[in-house]
């Protein structure tokens, strides 16, 4: 074969290949923008079920005792990850902070264009968990609790909306969306459940009447 053909045969194949890697990079699959999908409310409720009931107890907390914001991987850490996973087309620096994208809060409706407008919210929050049995937890645990992005107790929605609802639980507090409140008890019960958490009264039966109509 002509040395011609035979080089023009190898460009073309390079070109292909160079193809198919750019279709493969455009095309892989991009993280869940989303809560983790919590259980279902059949599981919710068998799980409620079987959480102790218990008067809430606060003495002694502090947010300190929870580290957050841990490093995940690289620069990037649990709140930058959760901005990542959250938003759409976030762009971000080198130093893994979000620089642009746009933010959804499923909470209130409401969209955001810039970071600085965005809190990760603990849907369980912290002091919550702390009254619930986290003060006898380790720190290491405590830290697993307030970086946890593999059950649904992480979720990126607007600042102000998440500094209203502070530590509340949904006996005081539930999303103005009502179309996500479902969703919502959900994730709680879950989280609760997973890390042995307890309720208390109010909280269950709120819980309880949220979950039915699930």
């Amino acid at each position: 074969m002509p040395r011609f053909y035979a080089r023009r045969r190898l460009g073309v194949a390079a070109a292909a290949t160079a193809l198919i890697s750019s279709v493969a990079l455009f095309s892989a699959p991009t993280a869940s923008a989303a809560l983790p999908t919590p259980v279902s409310g059949a599981t919710a409720r068998s799980y409620l079920a079987t959480l102790t009931v218990a008067t809430e107890d606060r003495t002694g907390y502090d947010r300190d005792l929870f580290p957050h914001w841990i490093t995940q991987s690289g620069t990037c850490n649990t709140r930058e990850v959760v901005l990542k996973r959250d938003g759409t087309n976030v762009v971000q620096d080198s130093s893994c902070a979000a620089t642009s994208g746009s933010w959804y809060s499923p909470y209130d409706g409401a969209t955001w264009s810039a970071a600085s407008d965005v809190d990760i919210d603990h849907l369980v929050p912290l002091a919550e968990a702390w009254d619930s049995g986290a003060d006898s937890w380790t720190t290491s645990r405590r830290q697993s609790f307030a970086n946890d992005l593999t059950r649904p107790q992480l979720i990126a929605v607007t600042d102000n909306v998440n500094q209203a609802k502070g530590d509340q639980d949904p006996a005081t507090w539930m999303p103005s969306r009502t179309a996500y409140r479902c969703t919502y008890v959900r994730a709680w019960v879950q989280v609760k459940y997973y890390y042995d958490l307890s309720v208390d009264p109010a909280e269950k039966s709120a819980l309880q009447n949220y979950l039915a109509s699930c």
